[in-house]
């Protein structure tokens, strides 16, 4: 089930706030929605990031230029959000993400003009291991991933159901999630790809660097969200 609540059209892409059943909660998103779209990407914040995240709607602003469809939520309710700036423990719940995001994934079915668009998926930090663990149960409908500097070590166990081709991205100072993602891909039998981004620490936030994860994205996603 989704919920529309709030219409902001341009003459380009249609921007709504939408909610997105997933089980028994109600996750908070923005969908945006270029005209003839060819794909949908759905984005997984991680490790105490938000829907709001400046790092990921610079790379859904690619996206949306690219002509996909981008729909970035929430995978926490606000209650849950709160919880987990005290503690830190549920941005580290790869079990109650996945089936957050898995949920999130159906609803894009019952959403005004994504039924039956190619989906993809996009995570980042303990959101790309939801993404990737979603890609495994949802083997159907994802037609490609895209992790930015993700911790895909966290979906091990989901790692050989991957069907969807998947592209892992990192930044080259940052080591130890170096290590992390070449242990993942050893475990991929799908397509992927490792990219590493040269200067780049964990957030990209290094200049030029977060472009570079945008056209890297934005390639693998036109690529494979493209029509059949």
């Amino acid at each position: 089930m989704a919920r529309i609540r709030n219409d902001a059209a341009t003459a380009k892409s249609r921007v709504e706030e939408v909610s997105l059943r997933a089980g028994q909660a109600l996750l908070e998103g923005t969908l945006t929605l270029p005209a003839g779209a060819t794909g949908v990407v759905l984005f997984a914040h991680g490790s105490g990031s938000s829907r709001f995240s400046p790092r990921n709607r610079m790379v859904a602003g690619c996206l949306n230029d690219a002509g996909l469809g981008t729909v970035l939520i929430d995978l926490l309710t606000a209650e849950e959000q709160e919880i987990d700036e005290r503690t830190g423990a549920l941005r580290f719940d790869i079990g109650l993400l996945t089936r957050r995001l898995t949920g999130a994934v159906d609803a894009l079915e019952t959403l005004r003009g994504t039924r039956g668009l190619r989906t993809g998926l996009f995570g980042a930090s303990t959101g790309a291991a939801a993404a990737l663990a979603t890609a495994a149960e949802r083997a159907e409908r994802i037609a490609a991933v895209v992790s930015r500097g993700g911790r895909p070590d966290l979906a091990l166990p989901d790692l050989p159901r991957v069907r969807a081709p998947t592209l892992l991205i990192v930044g080259g100072l940052d080591g130890p999630v170096i290590g992390m993602n070449r242990q993942a891909a050893a475990k991929l039998s799908c397509e992927h790809r490792l990219e590493i981004v040269p200067g780049a620490t964990h957030l990209f936030e290094e200049p030029g660097t977060l472009e570079q994860v945008a056209r890297l994205a934005s390639d693998w996603f036109v690529r494979h969200l493209g029509p059949a």
